[in-house]
């Protein structure tokens, strides 16, 4: 059996709302706005599990959608919406039998209330494994010194921080619109709050934060050779330093190619790749995720062995967890 570990989303049935139109369909609306059409799983346990069973998988960890991400609104409304969410993402993992654990929200423009909602979500009577955030929050960049109290008490609760793009990729990169929002935008935000976070100063001051970076990183394991040549060059930076930092974080397995987990294997490590299915949205990759990666070491792109290590070894090792008894 394996541990679906991220982007594995749960939503709350508040404003962004979910409105059920069937047994198995709804959507979720914003304002008066179908933002997306979604399938029973997303809100019913049952359903979730047996999808997990269907692929093989124990353990699953869920998160909000991104698009609830509470980064509007004042103070006392958005840490309201985010502790509707986190209540909302405990009770799944309450109704799970130990089946699903939880990643929460916090309203991270306002720091202080961020901070108490993260206490209290890895305090709480389910307790959380961590938070999603944004790969940017507003206009904030991960680097900005105003969300380091965040990261220190991040890391000193030694919660799990799973980093993804909040807004479908929109405003990333010159060219807006579909296929570049979802193909490019995307993947371009994450690269940018990787790099944030590897060369704007927060791996190094909170070396003890555990990251995951959704989508394999997005562009980031490509891009990195120039931006680690660039910051030696242009900046003085010692680029074993930028390695280990780099090596530091974790990546999922949501690169949609086996021939790309090589290249995560070789900028990140084996042990850095969780499993990544987007579940249940799409491109869900649940139902094909174990044959993905034995393809990927029969074929030589894995060494022997890895596609067990990731497939349930490495999300283990990171919540701190005992396989699951099935």
């Amino acid at each position: 059996m394996g541990a679906d570990v991220f982007a594995a989303h749960e939503s709350p049935g508040d404003w962004p709302r979910l409105v059920v139109d069937s047994a198995e369909c709804g959507r979720i609306m914003i304002g008066d706005r179908s933002f997306r059409e979604v399938r029973r799983s997303l809100w019913d346990v049952g359903a979730r599990l047996r999808d997990l069973d269907a692929a093989g998988l124990d353990l699953q960890v869920i998160s909000p959608v991104p698009v609830t991400f509470p980064y509007v609104g004042d103070a006392g409304a958005a840490a309201g919406y985010a502790a509707a969410t986190n209540a909302s993402i405990a009770r799944a993992v309450a109704d799970s039998g130990g089946r699903l654990a939880g990643l929460g929200t916090v309203p991270l423009p306002h720091l202080r209330e961020s901070v108490d909602i993260l206490e209290s979500v890895m305090a709480g009577s389910v307790p959380l494994v961590g938070v999603e955030i944004g790969a940017r929050i507003g206009n904030l960049e991960l680097d900005d010194p105003r969300l380091l109290p965040f990261f220190e008490a991040a890391e000193a609760l030694d919660a799990v921080v799973f980093v993804h793009p909040s807004d479908g990729g929109a405003g990333a990169v010159r060219r807006s619109g579909q296929p570049y929002d979802f193909g490019l935008g995307m993947h371009t935000d994450t690269a940018l709050a990787a790099g944030a976070l590897v060369f704007g100063g927060v791996l190094e001051r909170f070396p003890g934060l555990r990251v995951v970076l959704a989508h394999g990183c997005g562009g980031f394991a490509w891009s990195y050779p120039r931006l680690r040549l660039g910051a030696e060059l242009l900046q003085g930076r010692d680029p074993a330093e930028i390695d280990e930092r780099v090596r530091s974080l974790y990546v999922d397995t949501l690169v949609l190619d086996a021939e790309h987990l090589r290249l995560l294997v070789h900028r990140f490590g084996a042990a850095r790749l969780v499993l990544g299915t987007d579940h249940p949205f799409f491109p869900d990759q649940t139902a094909g995720v174990r044959d993905l990666l034995a393809g990927a070491e029969d074929d030589g792109v894995l060494a022997a062995g890895a596609a067990r290590q990731v497939f349930r070894g490495n999300g283990l090792d990171l919540l701190r967890r005992s396989p699951v008894s099935t």
